[in-house]
């Protein structure tokens, strides 16, 4: 444990959290979180754990990588879970939360049957469903791992239109940068307002998103069966601002362009570049309703090149313009 860990512990802290990683696990929510933690953990600030208290643990000491290369070393092995006020899971890249680590959802258990709240960050609900703690519950997802959740585990409740959700002893977060507005949540709950306030203005953050606020692109459930199709959307959805050609798209999945078009046809009813450009209104549609992002920008944003274009396309789909859909 780092010196200023071990040298400042006080005798019952205000909040205490223990935080365990999944291989691959992304490195902004742990460190948002994290950081908030610790700038609300003293008057000054020299990171001293005095109102605040936080581990890092592992079932070793070996580093363990994220997805973005840079390692974190755990502090000490898997503590007992009763001596947390929450236990924080930080996942990642989903193909290795999905497998091994099991020594970390026999420890997630451990913490269920002692009665610890446990937090999952990004695709750490993913592990929390793999440990069985989310039988029926409502579970954030980010927007781009909706359909993730939803194919593979019928008994949980996806939710994805907002940052997140607290079901009591087990809170979810889509991940990013929302995980500062989830620690500011937790901590205003165990500190008071003044110290989750202190920790965002640090943080240059204006005031904590509320858990209902909705992420920045909204849930898509498409009614597709396909697998190339499935492939498809998803390069489409990760790539609204700048969109790709449909030889582009084929490539990237390794099809044939005149096979790819014939099965997204086959299964949407629609070419694939009109589908494309469906999703890419609806998102435009979206902005207008849940920001006060400017026309230009959310033409922009929104892949087309300018904003008489936009607005002749916005027009064709949903007989308004969308300086007159804002005005409504």
């Amino acid at each position: 444990m780092p010196k200023s860990a071990a040298s400042n512990l006080q005798p019952s802290p205000s909040l205490s959290v223990g935080f365990v990683l999944m291989p691959s696990f992304t490195l902004l929510p742990f460190s948002a979180f994290i950081d908030a933690l610790r700038l609300a953990a003293d008057e000054g600030d020299h990171s001293e754990q005095i109102h605040c208290r936080w581990t890092i643990m592992g079932p070793n000491l070996n580093p363990i990588n994220s997805s973005s290369g840079v390692t974190v070393q755990p502090w000490e092995t898997y503590r007992d879970p009763a001596e947390f006020d929450y236990i924080v899971v930080v996942g990642g890249l989903l193909s290795e939360t999905l497998s091994g680590s099991q020594h970390l959802i026999d420890y997630l258990q451990r913490a269920n049957q002692a009665h610890t709240p446990i937090i999952g960050l990004c695709t750490g609900s993913f592990a929390m469903i793999r440990a069985g703690l989310m039988h029926n519950r409502r579970c954030c997802v980010s927007w781009f791992h909706h359909r993730d959740l939803s194919d593979r585990y019928t008994d949980v409740m996806p939710v994805a239109d907002q940052l997140f959700v607290d079901d009591g002893d087990r809170i979810t977060c889509a991940g990013g940068a929302v995980a500062a507005d989830l620690a500011a949540y937790i901590i205003e709950r165990h500190l008071g307002q003044s110290w989750a306030r202190k920790s965002l203005r640090i943080l240059v953050m204006d005031s904590p998103r509320p858990a209902n606020a909705p992420q920045p692109q909204p849930t898509s459930d498409y009614q597709v069966e396909n697998k190339w199709v499935v492939k498809a959307l998803l390069l489409m959805e990760q790539n609204l601002s700048r969109p790709l050609a449909t030889d582009e798209i084929a490539l990237r999945i390794n099809i044939s362009k005149r096979q790819l078009e014939r099965l997204f046809l086959a299964d949407t009813g629609e070419s694939l570049q009109k589908f494309y450009r469906k999703i890419r209104l609806s998102y435009a549609l979206w902005l207008l309703q849940n920001t006060q992002r400017s026309i230009t920008d959310i033409a922009q944003e929104c892949g087309f090149a300018d904003t008489a274009h936009f607005s002749r396309a916005f027009r064709s789909a949903f007989a308004t313009r969308p300086t007159e859909y804002r005005n409504q």
